[in-house]
């Protein structure tokens, strides 16, 4: 009787397998081939009892006349059923697995697009090494599942069904027996199935825990040896690695539980055919040459049932990566596209905050309360305030980055939610202060703000950045290597070719989120100079914690938990006795 938690394991197996279904589609044609070659396998191994059976047959009855010339004849049609079963063997583990390896491929492609669609509240809260454990380790054995799965299914089907036939012919009763022991077997099987899936699916996740804590351990390494806690990040290591070993222990305690529950029972199916087979034969129930061919027909079904268990354990390893895959790409992508949002065009750069509100999470206070604001084309906004104010919340609500709870905020007149994604981010250009630098050359990192730009383009937006000297002076120029997160170049440096970035972009809409708080004063000085010239001409706002740098902002607003509480130029905001930014500011000058 099956329990409901092994209902629940099989509909959701179930489930997984239609979800799998359509990506074997673009390869209906290889699997026909797949499935056609498995299937003349098949016939290979139904074939030899059967050539025996006749041989010992005819031996045995001088009617039947065996010659050497009928043994040569049946050992050549033999011979020529294993070469067509080599050919066909080839093929399966040849094109088959490729087969597998362009659907582990497209899973991977999938995951790997979904992953880019993802909104930043998923990433506020996701752990990358999980994230690269789905997209790598979990969908490793796809491959082996994917190509094995079709196979195996047709393959033990064909021959427990034509072997229970055959076997049926020589002694029925014999062969009940015989199959009343599989359900038994299939059982107690299954029970040790349940818990390797469960272990596998456990050792998943672990190993994603694992890589989590090693990618967040070695991109940390510098702070670890500033603080001499290589010790500290040991231990951790330790304890995570032991809860990964505990379980793999009990992985493999249920898989050897598992195979060993098959091996006893293959050896009950083989010994309940001898006794029973030879006692049917001494009461005359059965020829001595159709116990010989029932005993290899019954060897064939149990290497047929040893194969399809052995692929059961890679069934369970498989359709545990793919849970892991179906999960991830099920994720919800909470900013989405309407179905009819149009192209961005022709931006004049207004924007309007209209009785704005935003929360991270339903039920959590909200971050920004019924805030409206709105600002001219080419007008530069500065926005001041405690830390946790909202300011830069403010800022990401422009590009989509996260969506209002409440209210609208409009370009040019229409809500940034009529636009396609990548029209209005394509208009928005973003300096941060963690400037992020891909592997690669300079001239690959500038040119991430318009791919497909020139070498002209690129230098032009380096020396609109003020970069061009000091990458002229780097020892392969723009051809120089960055290093891993441009570990290789200054602070400075690194602001001034994210700067290049967006000069390369050229958007009418500009974000500089604190884009010079990190700098030292020389730097700053540098890289102001250059964010003022990106400034020109577009509408612009400024996160700032050093107040020096946005004086000359034509609009500062103030914001705190408040909302916005004070507005206006440096000159009017300073001369308020008692203002919150004039306090800020003499905080600051201090």
């Amino acid at each position: 009787m099956e329990t409901p938690r092994k209902k629940r394991s099989l509909s959701r197996s179930a489930h997984l397998i239609r979800r799998l279904a359509p990506y074997f589609k673009p390869y209906a044609g290889v699997m026909a081939l797949d499935l056609f070659c498995a299937s003349l396998t098949t016939v290979c191994d139904l074939v030899l009892p059967l050539i025996v059976r006749y041989i010992t047959s005819a031996a045995n009855d001088p009617a039947m006349a065996l010659t050497v010339s009928i043994v040569l004849r049946l050992g050549a049609v033999y011979l020529a059923l294993r070469v067509i079963d080599a050919a066909a063997n080839y093929f399966m583990q040849s094109i088959g697995h490729i087969m597998g390896s362009r659907i582990e491929s497209d899973l991977r492609r999938d995951l790997f697009a979904h992953y880019q669609e993802l909104s930043n509240d998923f990433y506020d809260s996701a752990k990358i090494g999980q994230l690269m454990s789905r997209i790598t380790t979990d969908l490793n054995d796809i491959t082996e599942f994917a190509h094995h799965m079709p196979e195996e299914v047709l393959i033990a089907a064909v021959k427990i069904v034509v072997a229970f036939l055959i076997l049926c012919r020589s002694n029925v009763t014999l062969t009940l027996i015989v199959f009343a022991v599989l359900p038994v077997m299939v059982l107690c099987s299954d029970h040790f199935a349940q818990k390797m899936r469960k272990s596998f699916r456990d050792s998943r996740h672990e190993l994603g825990e694992l890589n989590a804590q090693v990618e967040d351990s070695l991109s940390g390494i510098r702070v670890v040896k500033s603080f001499a806690n290589e010790d500290l990040e040991n231990e951790k290591f330790a304890q995570r690695n032991g809860v990964f070993l505990k379980i793999k222990k009990g992985m493999y305690h249920n898989m050897a539980g598992f195979h060993s529950v098959t091996r006893l029972f293959d050896g009950v199916m083989y010994i309940v055919v001898v006794v029973l087979g030879a006692l049917f034969m001494l009461d005359g129930k059965i020829s001595p040459e159709d116990l010989v061919a029932y005993l290899l027909y019954v060897q064939t079904l149990l290497t047929t049932i040893r194969r399809f268990v052995e692929f059961t354990e890679q069934f369970q390893r498989g359709i545990t990566g793919f849970e892991r895959f179906d999960e991830a790409v099920n994720e919800p992508v909470s900013v989405q596209e309407k179905p009819d949002a149009v192209e961005l065009t022709d931006v004049k750069g207004e924007i309007e905050f209209d009785h704005v509100s935003f929360a991270y999470e339903a039920g959590q206070d909200m971050v920004l309360a019924d805030i409206s604001l709105t600002v001219k084309p080419g007008e530069s906004v500065a926005l001041v305030g405690p830390s946790g104010s909202g300011k830069t919340t403010l800022c990401s609500l422009i590009p989509r980055f996260y969506d209002v709870t409440g209210g609208a905020i409009r370009i040019d007149g229409r809500d940034v939610r009529d636009f396609t994604l990548k029209s209005l981010r394509g208009h928005i250009g973003v300096v941060q202060q963690d400037v992020y630098m891909f592997s690669g050359t300079v001239l690959q990192n500038i040119e991430y703000g318009k791919p497909g730009a020139s070498r002209e383009e690129i230098v032009h937006a380096a020396k609109l950045a003020g970069a061009h000297e000091f990458i002229s002076e780097l020892p392969n120029g723009y051809d120089s290597y960055v290093g891993e997160h441009g570990l290789k170049l200054s602070g400075g440096q690194k602001q001034r070719i994210s700067i290049a970035r967006v000069f390369l972009k050229n958007p009418p809409i500009l974000i500089l989120d604190e884009a010079t708080s990190a700098l030292d004063n020389e730097s700053e000085r540098l890289v102001q100079c250059s964010l003022e010239a990106l400034m020109r001409g577009r509408t612009t706002f400024t996160i700032a914690h050093r107040l020096t740098t946005i004086r000359n902002a034509q609009n500062i607003l103030v914001l705190t938990d408040d909302g916005i509480v004070e507005q206006g130029s440096h000159e009017e905001l300073i001369a308020k006795p008692d203002g919150v930014y004039r306090k800020l500011y003499q905080l600051y000058t201090l």
